[in-house]
């Protein structure tokens, strides 16, 4: 009997990106919003049985489309058992995701709601499974948390003094809503970036970039954000998104960006 590497990808709640393993079931359906598409090849059909009433008690059997095939491949040892324990409710906190189960590789995207969420369940995985099975971590956090934050700047500028890190009247006005947002984020770490024009030499751009994004990271800690969620950083004049040329491109790229960490 030929052996094959085995790959199992199980598309949640949407057919994102929908990779099908070598000698996998031909596509027969497609899965629409909700659903979860099971493909790939097994070697038996009580392997194939046990995946799909897994799948069916977690999702609902009207969910879950079926594209498994039955072929000759090898499996590590105990590995329908292990993928039982892959098989977890902690799968239903992912949207738009796949996990992919090659041999004792196990590959998950997708989105999660939040960092902890993301941490935990790779790491409920792996704690789960024998040393010689790998997790690689995809999962990246729900692009809702950082809508959070842009729609909170609403484009606007983080205003400073002319060349200090003194932030204004109305950049004060402009963090004290950020701090509200913040709070709305559960500890969730926030960077915040600091950017210049490219007016003067780039060294001095940098370190001014960098301070004050650091003066932001200050103000927001007086205002009650935890020290530990929050980074600060300075790209100085390295990422224009408007023009240089002209005076309101360059205090387009005078600004402060929050971005959620990772």
């Amino acid at each position: 009997m030929r052996s094959l590497p085995l790959t199992l990808c199980f598309i949640l709640c949407a057919a994102a990106f929908g990779a099908r393993a070598q000698n996998a079931a031909p596509a027969t359906a497609t899965p629409q919003p909700g659903q979860v598409l099971a493909s790939g090849t097994v070697p038996d059909e009580a392997s194939k049985a046990a995946v799909l009433t897994r799948l069916r008690e977690l999702y609902g059997a009207d969910k879950v489309v079926d594209q498994i095939a039955v072929g000759p491949v090898a499996l590590p040892a105990n590995w329908n058992g292990y993928v039982q324990k892959l098989l977890s409710p902690d799968l239903k906190l992912i949207s738009r995701g796949q996990l992919k189960i090659d041999g004792s590789v196990i590959g998950l995207r997708g989105e999660v709601a939040n960092e902890a969420q993301r941490q935990k369940i790779a790491s409920d995985m792996a704690t789960n499974l024998n040393p010689t099975y790998v997790v690689n971590n995809g999962l990246r956090v729900s692009a809702a948390e950082q809508n959070v934050l842009d729609t909170t700047l609403a484009n606007r500028i983080v205003e400073f003094e002319s060349g200090k890190t003194t932030l204004t009247p109305v950049g004060r006005e402009i963090l004290d809503e950020m701090s509200v947002a913040m709070q709305k984020l559960k500890d969730r770490k926030v960077e915040v970036i600091g950017h210049t024009d490219n007016q003067g030499l780039r060294a001095s751009n940098q370190g001014l970039s960098q301070a004050r994004a650091e003066a932001v990271k200050v103000y927001l800690i007086g205002k009650g954000i935890k020290a530990e969620l929050l980074s600060a950083s300075g790209q100085g004049s390295d990422r224009p998104i408007a023009s240089n040329d002209t005076a309101e491109g360059r205090a387009r790229n005078r600004r402060i960006e929050f971005r959620m960490a990772q």
